[in-house]
Parts: structure tokens; C-alpha cells; sequence
């Protein structure tokens, strides 16, 4: 009796140990949150350099939901908020947030974070809250993919750069602050669509144009002052309760508007003795009024030959130099000044040139345009507009020792550019579009297009244009020059006295050129294929940041078939009308394996089957062996093998003899965003003694 209780004990409590487990196991289950938010999160606390403050955080597995993370709050298994503001955070946000697909507040205000707002971030975010950090770069268009967003705050941080034209499917946005930054540029036409934004903070930054595209908006708090709008503010926005307008360069008669709270209809105490009191006033001032504009009226017909007003003379002024001597404004110092905030003085014509591709009506096709007309033609455009300048031939024969060949910095299939020297100490690049291009009688006309259109971009990987000129038959563009030359003389002409490009900075011109490209494609309204991606288009500033060149000039590139060159057109395209953003997309592939390899795309000079670097290239990307034997030999061995590895993927990708089957550039960027934070690259290194000073004769704008 006593043998048969112990086995019925050891049965019952076997059951109870097994039930237990099972609850445990249930319990740990129900609790355990979802695989892809602890991957991300694991992410970004490692690139928050691991912060001993984040309690219960782990580089590393771990239970978010579970254990209570600090700043976590979460729905059944899926991460909802994350709230981590004020507590001096370092580093960056990491690269896979985009996985957070349940949360809905993502709040890092008030910390230390730095670089680059990552393209990805969480889709499904109502609340967006990255203020007072020490973010760079532009706004991500990722955003734009935010149809949720509800509360966007982005200000107190260092971005730059135009606004793109993203906010068009935003339509339950309500607050929106991108103040004290460095933004610039026209507020974009999207703004228009932003049906539910009440609460709009532009304040401290660096727009222009107008602000007529937020008229029909329901603001009931504006702030924009301390920029650069112009024109006149809108009676519609004049209405709006709190408002402030100062600090801009308003029209006459449209005042900087301050108002805070106003009682517009009159609530409130005063009594009859306050309204009598408002209509005497309103008398004198009407009387005092009528008695200035006696005597404006007798002043304006006291002087001699006073037709024209001041309006009127501007405008002829305006409309009427041609010349221009960057000698004679006598500086020197940081370009934006010089090109960007210059105002019209006696020796330069400057100008604004507008976006709008349309024809004007009063300008028959036929009619040859004189360089008064020209101009007026840029300027009478009605969209988004910049400063350029319009050079006169005089000047550019003169800073070019009259187009001399010892200036000649390189030709490409669109014409020759030129290094313009100037008494200051300034040089530019000047590029003669050969008049074969045009047709017809529509030259001046297509010009004018295609300056607007490259007027537009605004990139800070895009080379930008300084000025244009269309005189005498001659059509030119302006552009920065790059002492450092172009990638293509980095990797394939350098000598012995050159430092050759390290590994993080090749990582760093990849990264760079593949935005250019995403700005491109996905930023700009109407997307731009840019059909000439080479490394003799991509140029290196000072610090051996990629500058791509050409951007606009597809229109050209529909009248031939040579803008790239052997090794860089995707076999698809065998004809101009072929090119698209795959396209482009293959081509920057073939840029990459430059980077990797050292290689030319076509190197006649090699054996017979290496002659072509892709197909030489491409079957080898994916043996770790022998990619270690096709790296460049000038990096002596010094870069992570694991990143290059995975470099050597993004390329293979990219090169695929298919189209259909290569990726976007933006999941391209993603790729590369995530090859820097997995192999830890330090994007800003020092560059002591890498950038070279010299004149390289491989422009090809």
C-alpha cells in the first residue's frame, strides 16, 4: 500500500511540474515581444553608444514589452511608444527603426543626438518629436510616407537644404515645427495639401519666396519670422490669431505682423468711454493720413522729370545690365554670400530664376531672343524660384583667357568646360553647350528651360549652379569648381604624391553620390533621371565630399546616345529614350566598383575577359577569396572585411542585367546606411593631407 501512494505522489506532482511548466511557458510567450522591435531596438541602443541611463536596454535580445524597458510602453507583444527625451542621449538612432511598425509616439527630443535623420523611421508614427538635438542634413522624404503623422517636431537642430515637395499624402498633420534650423529655399507646393495643419513654426531659418501657398490652410498659430520671405502677406493670414511675421523682406505695404492672442471682435471690458475714445483716434489718423498724401503730391510734381518711380527704374535696371565682373564686388570669402544672398548691384545683373517649365504665351516660337529678352524670359516665370546669375560673354572670355586650351578642364559629349579665373581669387567652371544640341529656332527657349530646371536642384551632393549666360549665339553654364577634382582622377590618376582614398571615405563618396541619386529620383517633383552617372561626373570638395555633376541635363542627353561612355550603360540602354531610374541605378553600381576595385569600366589594356569591369567584376562578388584579390590595391589591405563584403553585395544588386530586378536608390541608400552602422565606420574622419590641390584636366560636366 504504502510502494502504490508514492507512485500516485510521484504521478501527481509529475503533472503539477509539467502543468507549471507549460503556464511558464505561456506566460513567457504572451509576454515575449515581437522579434523585429527587439532587433530594432537592440540596433538603436548600440547606436546610442550603449547608454548605462537606459535601464533594462540590451544590445542584444532581451523583452521590451516584459521587463519594462525604460521609455518603452507597449500593447500586448508590439513596442507602441518610445519615449526617451532629456536624458543627453549620444550617437545616432540607428538604421532599422523602419521595423517599429506598431509605434505611434517616437519621442528623442532634448538630447545629443548628431548626423543624419535616418530615412527609416517608424511608418505608422502620429507623434514625431526629434527637436533640440543636433540633427544635419535634410529633412528625410521618408516622411512623406507618413499618412498617420499628426504632430511632426523637428526644430532646434542643424538641418540645411531645400524642403522637398513631400508633404502631399500628410492630410491628418496637424502641428508641424521646423524652426531654427538652416532650411532654405521656397516653401513647397505640398504645404497647399496640408488640410488639418493648424499649428505651423517656420521661424529662424533661411526661406524664401512667398508664403501664398499656406493661404487656404486652417492655421490658427503661424510663425514665421527671421527668414527671407518676400512679396506680401496674404489677407487670409493676416487674420490668423497668433501670428508673427517679422524679420522678413516684405513688400511696401505689408508690414511684419505681430498678434498673440487677440480679441479681434472686441470681448471684454472698455466700456463706451474705450469705443469713443478708438474713434477719435481713428479720425486723426485719417486726417493725418490725408494731409501726408498732400503733401507726397505736391513733392512727386515739384521735381523736375520725375516719370518713373523708384519701381520702375528697378525694374529697368534689372531688366537692362548684362554685365557682370565678380572682380569688381570685391570679396572673396564663402560662395553661398557671393551666389546666393548677392543682391543687384551697378556691375552684375542677378536675377531670379523660376521653376515653371510652361511657355509664356507672348513669346512666339519663332521670335530670336536678345539678351534683355533672355533674361526676362527666366524672370517672368511664376513657381518656386532661386538666385542666379546671368554672366556676360565679355566676362567669361576675360576669366577664360578667351576660352584659351590651357584652360580647358575636359570635354564630355554636351561640350567643353573651362576653369574662369577671376582678380579676386575666385574660379568657376564654365561649360559651352555645343549648339548642336539645340534645334531649330527654339534655342534660347530650351536654354532657358534647362537653367530653370537645374536652378531648381538644391542638394548638398549636387554640384550647383552659379550663373548661366546666352549671348551671341553662345550658351553656357556656371558651376563650382572643385580643386580636388573629379573621383575619376582620384582613383585612375593619381600619382605617387596623392594620397589615395581610404576606405571610409569611399564608403562616405558611395553614401553621398547614392542621396544625390534619391534626390533625384524621390525628391524632386517631377522625378529627374539624371542618364550621364560616371566618375568623371561626381567631383570632391575639400573634405572629399561627392558633388554629382550634370543634374538637369537629361533634355540633352535625348539628342545622343554617347553621355556615358563604354563600361557605365545598363545593357538596356541602347537608345537615349531607354535611360530610367534603373538605369541610373546600374550606372551607380559601375561607380561602386570603381571604388572597389580601382579599376576603369573599360580598360582596353587589360587582358582579354577583364577588359569590361562588370562582366569581370560580377561573378566574383559573392567569393569572399576572390573579391580579397580585386580590391584596390592602393588601400594596402587596410578596410573591415566584412564591409566589404557587404559593399560587394549592394554592387551585385545594382549591376544585374535585368531592370525589373534591381533595387530603388532609396532602399539602395537604406543599404548603405546599414553597412556604416554594422561595420561602425567613422564617416568623418580626419582627412589630414587627403585632398589635393591641383588642376585636373578630367571635367566632365
Amino acid at each position: 500500500m504504502y510502494a502504490t501512494m508514492n507512485d500516485s505522489n510521484i504521478q501527481f506532482l509529475g503533472f503539477w511540474i509539467v502543468f507549471s511548466g507549460v503556464l511558464l511557458l505561456t506566460s513567457q510567450v504572451l509576454s515575449k515581444t515581437d522579434s523585429p522591435d527587439v532587433s530594432a531596438l537592440n540596433v538603436m541602443y548600440t547606436s546610442l553608444n550603449s547608454p548605462s541611463k537606459l535601464s533594462g536596454w540590451k544590445s542584444s535580445g532581451g523583452d521590451p514589452c516584459g521587463d519594462s524597458w525604460q521609455g518603452i510602453k507597449c500593447t500586448d507583444s508590439s513596442v507602441t511608444k518610445i519615449d526617451l527625451s532629456g536624458l543627453g542621449l549620444t550617437g545616432s538612432m540607428g538604421y532599422q527603426l523602419s521595423s517599429l511598425t506598431s509605434v505611434t509616439h517616437f519621442d528623442l527630443s532634448k538630447n545629443n543626438i548628431k548626423g543624419d535623420i535616418p530615412y527609416q523611421l517608424p511608418p505608422n508614427v502620429q507623434h514625431l518629436d526629434l527637436s533640440k538635438n543636433g540633427f544635419t542634413n535634410n529633412v528625410p522624404y521618408s516622411i512623406s510616407q507618413m499618412s498617420d503623422l499628426e504632430y511632426l517636431n523637428l526644430g532646434n537642430n542643424q538641418l540645411n537644404g531645400q524642403l522637398s515637395d513631400m508633404f502631399g499624402q500628410l492630410p491628418k498633420l496637424k502641428e508641424m515645427d521646423l524652426s531654427s534650423n538652416s532650411i532654405t529655399g521656397n516653401l513647397p507646393q505640398s504645404f497647399a495639401k496640408l488640410s488639418s495643419l493648424t499649428t505651423l513654426h517656420l521661424q529662424n531659418n533661411k526661406f524664401t519666396g512667398t508664403i501664398d501657398v499656406l493661404t487656404n490652410l486652417p492655421l490658427e498659430d503661424l510663425n514665421i519670422e527671421n527668414n527671407g520671405f518676400s512679396g506680401s502677406i496674404p489677407d487670409k493670414i493676416k487674420d490668423i490669431d497668433n501670428l508673427e511675421t517679422g524679420g522678413n523682406s516684405w513688400s511696401s505695404g505689408s508690414s511684419s505682423i505681430s498678434k498673440k492672442n487677440n480679441d479681434k471682435k472686441g470681448k471684454g471690458g472698455g466700456g463706451g468711454g474705450g469705443n469713443s475714445l478708438a474713434i477719435g483716434l481713428t479720425i486723426a489718423g485719417v486726417a493725418l493720413g490725408v494731409l501726408l498724401v498732400l503733401i507726397i503730391i505736391i513733392s512727386v510734381f515739384s521735381r523736375k522729370k520725375s516719370v518713373n518711380s523708384s519701381h520702375f527704374l528697378d525694374e529697368e535696371r534689372l531688366s537692362h545690365r548684362k554685365s557682370f565682373s565678380l572682380g569688381s564686388r570685391g570679396q572673396s570669402g564663402d560662395s553661398r554670400r557671393d551666389f546666393r544672398d548677392y543682391k543687384s548691384v551697378d556691375s552684375s545683373a542677378s536675377i531670379d530664376i523660376n521653376i515653371a517649365l510652361q511657355k509664356s504665351p507672348s513669346v512666339s516660337l519663332k521670335q530670336s531672343f536678345s539678351d534683355n529678352e533672355f533674361a526676362n524670359r527666366l524672370h517672368s516665370r511664376r513657381s518656386t524660384s532661386f538666385r542666379a546669375i546671368s554672366y556676360a560673354l565679355s566676362d567669361l572670355q576675360s576669366a577664360t583667357a578667351n576660352f584659351a586650351a590651357g584652360r580647358l578642364l575636359g570635354e564630355g559629349s554636351l561640350g567643353r568646360v573651362y576653369r574662369a579665373k577671376y582678380p579676386d581669387g575666385k574660379v568657376l567652371a564654365v561649360k559651352k553647350i555645343d549648339s548642336s544640341h539645340f534645334q531649330g529656332d527654339r534655342r534660347e527657349e530650351f536654354f532657358s528651360e534647362i537653367v530653370a530646371s537645374i536652378c531648381k536642384l538644391r542638394h548638398q551632393n549636387i554640384a550647383e549652379l552659379v550663373g548661366y549666360c546666352s549671348e551671341q549665339g553662345h550658351n553656357m553654364l556656371v558651376f563650382e569648381y572643385f580643386r580636388n577634382g573629379s573621383l575619376h582622377g582620384f582613383l585612375h590618376m593619381s600619382d605617387d604624391y596623392s594620397k589615395p582614398l581610404t576606405w571610409n571615405t569611399r564608403v562616405r563618396i558611395a553614401l553621398g553620390l547614392a542621396r544625390a541619386i534619391e534626390y533625384l529620383h524621390e525628391g524632386c517633383s517631377p522625378s529627374l533621371v539624371h542618364k550621364g552617372i560616371k566618375s568623371s561626373n561626381i567631383f570632391l570638395d575639400t573634405e572629399l565630399n561627392p558633388r554629382l555633376g550634370d543634374c538637369g541635363l537629361a533634355k540633352f542627353h535625348q539628342r545622343t546616345s554617347q553621355n556615358l561612355g563604354v563600361g557605365y550603360n545598363a545593357p538596356e540602354c541602347t537608345k537615349p529614350s531607354a535611360y530610367s531610374m534603373k538605369s541610373d541605378v546600374y550606372s551607380f553600381g559601375v561607380v561602386m566598383l570603381e571604388l572597389l576595385t580601382g579599376r576603369m569600366p573599360f580598360d582596353s589594356s587589360k587582358a582579354k575577359g577583364e577588359e569590361c569591369l562588370v562582366r569581370w567584376a560580377t561573378p566574383q562578388l559573392h567569393d569572399f577569396d576572390a573579391l580579397a584579390n580585386m580590391v584596390d590595391p592602393a588601400l594596402r589591405g587596410l578596410y573591415p572585411p566584412k564591409s566589404l563584403s557587404r559593399f560587394a553585395d549592394i554592387i551585385a544588386l545594382c549591376v544585374q542585367p535585368e531592370p525589373e530586378f534591381r533595387p530603388p536608390i532609396s532602399e539602395v541608400v537604406q543599404a548603405l546606411v546599414r553597412l556604416v552602422q554594422r561595420s561602425s565606420l567613422k564617416l568623418k574622419e580626419d582627412l589630414g593631407g587627403a585632398s589635393r590641390r591641383m588642376d585636373f584636366n578630367d571635367y566632365d560636366y
